[in-house]
């Protein structure tokens, strides 16, 4: 074979490889595939509704627009999620995993059921990292000064159930402000706290400072209830309306104090994240979270989310909330305290 034929030869061959591995990169890896989202809620509630306000700007921005469906797996706490996600799911790509904070705490708490380690998941990015929490107490109570709700004597805290945001968040309150005696109703579900806050069956309620706003003008417009403090998610995210509340922080007066409060926040500020099983291959985690990123960032998203939902999508991305959950305390002591204000106990003294 003469020289200017081999050099032909091998020009031929090269071209052949060259355009070969072209055609391959131009076929996404997601064409024509279909994601499923694991969801800890069961099909038709407010969570189910906002993860799917993020669903067709998430689908627009993975190149190949796959097809992206729901399996619901309540149950738990998310614990079924969790442990579906983490023993049993194909790490392939084609499964994401959408939860609330409550896959984070029952794993950190070491709650009876968990399966799966928080720190192998691959995060995402969550929609919502803002959150605000005020106390209410019912104007009849007389309660017109923090010094007075402070003192008051075996104060009747309303919430929906053990382990829930309000009940949590009212049990943080009696602990750090040292409360005598509190008592903790709960059963309700979250509208008809409010009807028992206005009947007098309880005195006092923790609720989301954007639910008042929104549900609630009544109490402000007539003055039915007297506010006390207000706690923020993240630290030193103001709510204009209720910035002049006294907040959590003021009442932690040390180093374990302020841990538990960080330890909470955490744990909202996780919002409800979506993640992928561990040993996702990195080229299919990274682009779903450059898609996740861009989705987050879509004005289209956030006039959708807050249709559905009522108040601003606050979106956390996926290197802050891994940051998140890896520095979450890991402090026996601290994470015991806590376990007990979050249980069915009674409160441990101060």
């Amino acid at each position: 074979m003469s020289k200017r034929r081999a050099l032909l030869l091998i020009v031929s061959i090269s071209s052949v490889f060259i355009f070969s591995a072209r055609g391959f990169t131009q076929t996404p890896f997601y064409q024509g595939k279909t994601i499923t989202v694991v969801q800890g809620v069961a099909a038709g509630g407010t969570g189910d509704l906002r993860r799917k306000a993020l669903f067709p700007y998430l689908r627009k921005y993975i190149p190949g627009n796959p097809t992206i469906v729901s399996e619901y797996m309540p149950g738990g706490g998310d614990r079924k999620a969790g442990n579906h996600l983490f023993r049993s799911a194909r790490p392939d790509g084609l499964t994401i995993g959408g939860v609330s904070a409550s896959l984070i705490m029952n794993a950190l708490l070491d709650s009876s059921g968990v399966q799966y380690d928080i720190d192998k998941f691959i995060y995402l990015g969550s929609p919502i990292s803002a959150f605000h929490y005020v106390i209410v107490t019912r104007k009849e109570a007389g309660l017109n000064s923090l010094e007075k709700f402070r003192a008051a004597p075996a104060l009747r805290f309303g919430a929906q159930e053990v382990g829930h945001d309000t009940y949590i968040v009212t049990r943080l309150a009696a602990y750090l402000m040292a409360m005598k005696d509190a008592k903790f109703v709960t059963g309700y579900g979250g509208p008809e706290v409010d009807i028992a806050l206005m009947r007098g069956e309880i005195d006092a309620r923790a609720s989301a400072a954007e639910t008042v706003l929104q549900r609630n003008t009544d109490w402000i417009d007539k003055g039915l209830v007297d506010f006390q403090l207000m706690l923020e998610v993240p630290r030193g995210h103001k709510l204009a309306q209720f910035a002049a509340l006294p907040g959590f922080d003021d009442f932690a007066k040390s180093e374990r104090e302020q841990k538990l409060l960080n330890i909470y926040r955490t744990f909202r500020m996780v919002g409800t994240p979506y993640l992928l099983p561990p040993g996702t291959p990195k080229a299919q985690a990274q682009i779903l979270q450059d898609a996740m990123r861009s989705a987050l960032k879509d004005p289209g998203f956030h006039a959708d989310f807050k249709k559905l939902a009522g108040f601003e999508a606050s979106p956390l991305m996926p290197e802050a909330l891994e940051k998140a959950v890896r520095g979450l305390s890991r402090d026996a002591e601290v994470i015991e305290l806590f376990k007990r204000i979050a249980g069915p106990d009674t409160l441990p003294l101060r």
